[in-house]
């Protein structure tokens, strides 16, 4: 992963509006699970033989 894929400051938002705390290796690790996310939507949308990504393949 060469790039994050989440903005920092808008999750830093949500996690302090719930009142907690973030660690400096939160977003990195949320980054890639959004990653693997993509990568198993794609390839959902792909065996239904479709090139578009909908939200009903996450």
């Amino acid at each position: 992963m060469a790039e994050l894929l989440v903005v920092g400051s808008k999750v830093r938002n949500v996690i302090k509006k719930a009142k907690c705390n973030m660690s400096g290796d939160f977003i990195k690790a949320l980054s890639k699970e959004v990653e693997n996310l993509v990568k198993k939507a794609c390839m959902r949308a792909k065996a239904n033989k479709r090139k578009t990504v909908r939200a009903a393949d996450l």
